[in-house]
């Protein structure tokens, strides 16, 4: 089988984390290779990289001599990590801003400028998405706290499909800019608190607005089960 160059790992487990996220994968559903790779028209290689993947970020359980299912995770857990995320991202922010070197200071402003040019791209919420974790890993190396930069990096692996799924609410990428500058303003007066308050309110505008969220999720759900598709359990 032909493994086309477009059907790379990281985009196989980005279509696999729509349908988990939109219900199209309910909680506990088996995820089976030879499915994946015909549904994919690719080799099981990379549907297992992708399952891999997925499984690093929470998304999907590997159970040895059974098989990857979809795991199970409930909205009020996503919202205690929505909080914890925000205060992982307002420490970062806060101690970037008292250590940031001159070098990351341009790569800080890079990433920046990047994530606005990928914004006025509005029907590719996915390229802002890579753009604005670009943003957030400069943020991370330049708070020079190793530990607390993998504890960041590995919640935000788990929230990765609904932080993407975000961005396609009207206006959010918009949004999200403006909110980065507050975020880089701050970090190159020095100003740690600042930084970190504005940093923590990133995340959290997204915490408050899940409500929005859930409801998109439902709908989603519910159009999937009238074109008699499975959908995630209420």
């Amino acid at each position: 089988m032909n493994d086309a160059p477009a059907r790379s790992s990281r985009q196989i487990s980005d279509a696999i984390e729509d349908d988990i996220v939109t219900g199209k994968l309910a909680p506990g559903a088996k995820l089976d290779e030879a499915g994946l790779s015909q549904r994919f028209e690719i080799s099981r290689t990379p549907v297992r990289e992708a399952l891999r993947f997925l499984s690093e970020r929470g998304m999907v359980r590997l159970i040895r001599n059974r098989g990857a299912f979809v795991a199970e995770m409930t909205v009020p857990e996503l919202v205690e990590m929505f909080e914890v995320m925000a205060e992982l991202e307002g420490m970062s922010a806060r101690l970037c801003a008292r250590r940031l070197t001159p070098q990351l200071a341009k790569e800080l402003q890079a990433a920046h400028q990047a994530c606005g040019d990928a914004s006025q791209q509005q029907e590719e919420a996915d390229d802002y998405y890579y753009c604005n974790e670009a943003f957030h890993d400069v943020i991370y190396r330049g708070c020079q706290n190793t530990f607390l930069v993998e504890q960041a990096r590995l919640l935000r692996r788990r929230l990765q499909a609904y932080r993407r799924m975000q961005l396609r609410f009207p206006r959010r990428i918009n949004d999200s800019v403006g909110e980065h500058q507050e975020i880089v303003d701050a970090i190159l007066a020095g100003d740690g608190g600042r930084a970190e308050r504005h940093a923590k309110n990133h995340v959290l505008i997204q915490g408050e607005r899940f409500a929005d969220f859930v409801a998109m999720i439902g709908a989603e759900a519910h159009a999937n089960r009238t074109a008699g598709r499975p959908a995630s359990r209420p």
